[in-house]
């Protein structure tokens, strides 16, 4: 108590002073975003509106019917999009602007941080006009690469084995019977179930707030958030009506879901019995998230006819007293979690995405070198990827850096994946978000595989060569290419592995920072080939001339000692 008492004066006058920098810096921030992101909306809106319907109606992975309602509807959202993209673009960047010098300013007191006087003052300032000029460059990319690269992927040929998405018609009657009685249906019964919840979530809160604020746990864990956990106490009432408001607007989504069901199980009674069960289902995860009793009261018919049934959770309890669900046997029940308590995240060192994602372009840097010293790859190669064409280097580098990384798990006896010497990502300390876990969660999976497949020296060490160079698409593209096995059963795994790798690769591209630190990346490597090949042409005192007309293309390095500059956090400029 005595240590939050003396810390107000200082927070209110870190307080002030952030909001100072925040309205000055904030509008040359809101500025570059909103400027910056309405350009690159107007310029590219066109040829957006013209590709999305090009590619809509080229598409074999539709079938005609659906395809000809696509169309038909298309003009609302590309007509909506470039409001809601410049009007969100005003409104993040006005909160961008406003609030990262705010808590660039409050950060400034953590611990490892020299000279805090000066911070506090510069802290926030410079970096966050660097930020905002990063999330446009972010967003251009997105909007220029990743929008066409998921287009051009729904143009590709469809597999002989997949049907063509499509509606069909004599099941649109019962859908429309089934979401008339849905919507009104679950909208009241999940409204009621919320407001009969709403005390105990007002009430337990309050509760696991206080806790904290007596362990120095949780929000209060840090003397710079304590001023504003303790607002978090005083608003939490606002929590609990937004939670109340957001379960009344998703149940609106919730019954238009019923004529899903319908469609997919082409039987009004499952549509029918997933209005009962999905107020079930709701019920049960507010008690989940409240630690209330288990399971719930209300009825849950099978609303799919491959359902399986619902099997009884069985809950464990750590020292703290927090329940944690350890069981759960349905293919189609939510997989319901409780919090872990905050001594098990104190012992479990969790790391957070962006780490893993700065492991994978370190691995890239040092592969690539690896790569260029053994002749896989080129300047050329390198050179068209720092002008923009990507779509090799930037596909296969990942792949054979994740694979190299996948063949190291396997060979140790680690259970999760053997990131460096100091770094092993398991299932108990790897990021928590949803995202993450669809690309995560394969890797374990293809670690167990080539566990099983027992490669040798030779196979290890053909397999870099193979991903660069092969097609990987039939055992026989990789005849006379020096693999040791002959085996077609033994390529087509590992062939399989490779295809799934560059699949999960091609998707990670699209990620905007991914394509703007990868191009760093490229840079260096260039740069560090071109001065390679310089030192190795010096003759007499007089440097290749084709050291200084090429170094240009890497520009934005340091060429004095061709490392890379850094924002305070790290990333490569």
């Amino acid at each position: 108590m005595w240590s939050f008492l003396s810390f107000l004066p200082f927070f209110f006058g870190l307080l002030v002073l952030g909001v100072l920098k925040g309205l000055v810096i904030g509008p040359a921030a809101a500025g570059i975003i909103f400027c910056g992101n309405s350009a690159v909306i107007i310029g590219l809106w066109m040829a957006h509106f013209v590709w999305t319907y090009y590619c809509v109606a080229m598409t074999k992975r539709i079938g005609l019917v659906l395809k000809l309602l696509i169309l038909f509807c298309l003009p609302v959202p590309l007509l909506i999009w470039p409001v809601v993209a410049i009007v969100g673009s005003l409104v993040g960047g006005i909160g961008y602007g406003l609030f990262a010098p705010l808590l660039a300013t409050f950060e400034v007191i953590g611990e490892g941080v020299t000279d805090k006087f000066y911070h506090c003052f510069a802290d926030g300032c410079w970096s966050t006009i660097e930020e905002s000029c990063t999330a446009v460059r972010d967003f251009t990319d997105f909007c220029f690469h990743s929008y066409f690269s998921y287009m051009d992927e729904l143009r590709e040929k469809m597999p002989a084995d997949q049907e063509p998405m499509d509606i069909k018609l004599i099941t649109l009657p019962s859908c429309f019977l089934v979401v008339l009685i849905a919507v009104p249906v679950n909208v009241v019964l999940i409204t009621v179930v919320a407001l009969w919840k709403s005390p105990y979530m007002l009430f337990r809160g309050w509760k696991r707030l206080f806790e904290d604020l007596v362990g120095r746990e949780g929000p209060f864990l840090e003397a710079a958030c304590v001023p504003f956990a303790g607002l978090a106490i005083l608003l939490w009432p606002l929590a609990v009506v937004g939670g109340l408001l957001a379960s009344v607007f998703s149940s609106f989504f919730l019954g238009l879901y019923g004529g899903v069901i319908v469609h997919q199980e082409e039987s009004v009674m499952m549509g029918l019995a997933y209005i009962v069960s999905v107020v079930s289902l709701y019920d049960e995860y507010v008690n989940d998230l409240l630690y209330l009793g288990e399971g719930s009261c209300l009825p849950r018919p099978r609303y799919r006819k491959n359902m399986n049934p619902p099997t009884n959770r069985r809950r464990s309890s750590d020292p703290d007293g927090n329940e944690t669900v350890i069981g759960t046997e349905s293919s189609y029940n939510s997989k319901l979690v409780s919090e872990r308590s905050v001594t098990l995240k104190k012992a479990i060192q969790q790391y957070r995405p962006v780490q893993v994602w700065d492991w994978l372009f370190k691995s890239c840097k040092i592969k690539g070198r690896i790569l260029l010293r053994d002749g896989l790859i080129d300047v050329k190669d390198i050179e068209e990827c720092v002008k923009g064409n990507c779509k090799k280097l930037g596909i296969k580098l990942p792949v054979c850096c994740i694979l190299q990384c996948l063949v190291t798990s396997a060979k140790s006896d680690s259970p999760g994946l053997v990131i460096s010497d100091e770094v092993e990502l398991t299932k108990t300390n790897w990021p928590r978000g949803k995202v993450f876990e669809w690309y995560v969660g394969p890797l374990f999976v293809m670690k167990e595989q080539l566990k099983g497949l027992q490669l040798d020296e030779n196979e290890e060490l053909c397999l870099g060569k193979l991903v660069m160079r092969s097609k990987n698409k039939q055992p026989e593209d990789w005849d006379n290419t020096g693999f040791p096995s002959s085996d077609s059963v033994r390529r087509a795994q590992l062939q399989a592995i490779i295809r799934r790798l560059q699949g999960m690769v091609a998707s990670m591209s699209r990620i905007p920072t991914f394509r703007r630190r990868f191009h760093n990346l490229m840079k260096i490597l260039y740069l560090e080939a071109i001065q390679a090949s310089a030192s190795s042409n010096h003759i007499g005192g007089m440097v290749h001339p084709a050291q200084g007309r090429d170094s240009s293309i890497a520009g934005g390095i340091d060429n004095n000692n061709s490392q890379p500059s850094h924002h305070d956090n790290g990333e490569i400029v």
